[in-house]
């Protein structure tokens, strides 16, 4: 084995450090720009808790093997991939990129190392390898940058697109139809230009709150026009159990009713359970008909693909270092690549704690300098060190999420659990509806007028239980029973479906009387008739609030009354604290009544006058 042949070159970015960084430690986009292969990767445990990752693929004739150790870096300062090659012409190869602000943005240092094996490795470096790989990363860092500038949506474009010909005509087809649709909000040729020309790992792996991000429109739209979408067989959905760590996703299911109930992670080496609202996503990817990809990994374990994690470094026993980085008060959690404990972190004013790792143990050691964050391996084997920012949330559609969408429930209908499974669901807002003075309706109006009332007030409230990214679960006579994932979008429609029966009492032939109930909390999902329910405490609770409201009014729980934001939300609207006892509810619950606001009569007739006085 050779001398390594070193080329270090510096770019002068005229993003912002953290903008570039999200481009250029993008590295499994950066590669599938490239036209680089696809890698196949095999996790061989190590023997010290840990595992050796082995890669092979092929780059036009060669043949290539290799080790990838772990990357390394130092989020928005560094990160650097080390390759330990078996078969090739290379024996290492490894490349470091450096960011540092500047007056006009950021400067980048990009290093590359690679060392020959034998006479094929020093021809090829002879020929210019290096030279190539600059004027390479060159064009995609001038592409990086206009990103980070803000002049395109994507860090790198695909180097051509992926569909063309009849199969972008039909793509084209299928992208009117979804604009014609009900849930298409004319997105479908977007939509379209995503599967053909995205990088392949947009296309087998499409996010909805991730496009909605990009294109700047509500992402209940976007969810709406991709289930729309595999409705028409443009794209196909699929459930990912994702890792609570390294957030990859190590399971993967076509149907709800078929995803486990756990998974394992190699990479963290790690057993975890399934949780709809934390780690079950939906996810979309191009149907394969139209744009089929490959099996293999573009990167692995970019920086990137955890953007969650700050600090990401392999240290020798006995080693430490002290790494440049000023993190802002708030969750951080402490752990090792490898599977091991971990220690959580609630970093206020003072310096961010050492990270301590010995043998079994991640310890928060002593304040770090000011500014910088002390690592220290103490324990007897290699280890790389993590600090991760526990505020993270990806762009993930968590199922919990999804099935409070009304698009989900109406076109994905068969995507329920297995028969006799259940799910917890953390946190879910649930609103109960009910008429007052029903009986009294039917009486005065008729069974016929009041059946269609009875049915207009049900359409108009499922138009404002979807308008606020909401589902209605079931009805129950004159009933309904609707589930949202954000409780102030739950409160948003509650306020309007009593504005809306205000607007359809003027021109209605006889008044309705509604009555309202929400609450949030935990409870279980589970499938019945044929349907995703919802079954627990909090529903009963929510239920029973329901039977507090006199009409026109709106009973909310304590808790979601104080959530932050409520009181924005209720504006002016006049409101009181009440006790009451409820049935199956051993102690007093508070509750919030918002009050009703005056009911304008209109119309004329003696049955009209009555039928408003007996539902008041």
């Amino acid at each position: 084995m050779g001398r390594p042949t070193v080329r270090t070159f510096t770019i002068d970015f005229a993003g912002p450090p953290a903008a570039v960084w999200t481009a250029m430690a993008d590295t499994v986009r950066f590669n599938a720009a490239s036209a680089l292969p696809r890698q196949k990767v095999t996790e061989v445990p190590n023997g010290e808790g840990g595992l050796d990752f082995h890669v092979s693929a092929k780059l036009g004739p060669l043949a290539l093997e290799w080790e990838d150790l772990p990357c390394n870096w130092v989020r928005e300062r560094w990160f650097e991939h080390r390759r330990r090659f078996t078969k090739g012409p290379l024996a290492t190869l490894d490349a470091r990129l450096d960011l540092k602000a500047s007056a006009t943005g950021c400067q980048g240092v990009y290093r590359l190392a690679a060392t020959p094996r034998g006479l094929a490795g020093r021809a090829l470096l002879a020929a210019g390898f290096l030279s190539k790989a600059e004027r390479m990363f060159r064009s995609l860092a001038a592409q990086g940058d206009r990103f980070a500038c803000g002049a395109s949506r994507m860090p790198f474009a695909a180097p051509a697109a992926a569909v063309g010909g009849a199969a972008r005509a039909r793509l084209d087809g299928l992208a009117s139809q979804l604009d014609n649709s009900p849930y298409g909000h004319r997105l479908g040729q977007p939509l379209a230009t995503e599967v053909a020309e995205a990088l392949e790992p947009d296309a087998e792996r499409i996010r909805p709150l991730a496009l909605a991000r990009r294109w700047g429109v509500p992402d209940r739209q976007v969810i709406e026009a991709c289930l729309q979408a595999v409705r028409l067989g443009m794209l196909d959905l699929r459930w990912d159990l994702l890792c609570p760590r390294c957030r990859g996703a190590k399971a993967t299911a076509t149907t709800l009713d078929r995803v486990p109930t756990g998974a394992h992670c190699g990479t963290c080496n790690l057993d975890y359970g399934r949780d709809f609202s934390r780690n079950v996503e939906l996810t979309f990817r191009a149907a394969p008909a139209i744009r089929p990809t490959e099996d293999g990994e573009f990167c692995l374990l970019g920086p990137m693909s955890t953007p969650h994690i700050w600090v990401h470094v392999t240290m020798e026993p006995g080693e430490a270092r002290t790494i440049d980085l000023d993190l802002e008060p708030g969750p951080y959690r402490l752990r090792t690549l490898e599977a091991g404990p971990v220690a959580e972190v609630e970093l206020g004013q003072d310096p961010f704690p050492a990270v301590v790792v010995r043998d079994g143990q991640v310890i928060a050691g002593g304040p770090s300098p000011a500014g910088r964050v002390l690592l220290r391996n103490e324990g007897p084997h290699r280890r790389t060190l993590v600090v991760e920012d526990r505020r993270w949330v990806a762009d993930a559609l968590t199922a919990d999420r999804v099935a409070t969408f009304q698009a989900f429930r109406d076109l994905c209908s068969t995507e329920v659990l297995r028969a006799g499974d259940e799910v917890a669901i953390g946190r879910v807002t649930l609103l109960f509806s009910d008429l007052r003075g029903s009986t009294a309706l039917y009486e005065a109006v008729g069974d016929a007028a009041a059946y269609h009332l009875v049915r207009a007030h049900f359409a108009y409230l499922a138009a404002i239980v979807r308008e606020h990214d909401g589902a209605v679960v079931k009805t129950i006579g004159d009933a309904v029973m609707a589930a949202f994932h954000d409780p102030l979008q739950a409160l948003r429609a509650a306020l309007a479906m009593q504005d809306r029966v205000r607007s359809f009492n003027e021109a209605a032939t006889a008044p309705i009387v509604l009555k309202l109930g929400l609450h949030e909390g935990p409870c279980i999902a589970v499938t019945l008739n044929e349907r995703l329910d919802y079954f627990g405490q909090a529903v009963n609770l929510a239920a029973r609030l329901q039977g507090e409201s006199r009409g026109g009014d709106i009973v909310l729980s304590l808790p979601l009354a104080r959530l932050d934001g409520a009181t924005s939300v209720m504006g002016e609207c006049p409101r009181r604290e009440e006790t009451a006892l409820l049935r199956g509810v051993a102690e007093p619950v508070g509750f919030v009544r918002l009050l009703a606001q005056p009911t304008m009569q209109t119309g004329s007739g003696d049955a009209r006058r009555d039928v408003q006085h007996q539902a008041l």
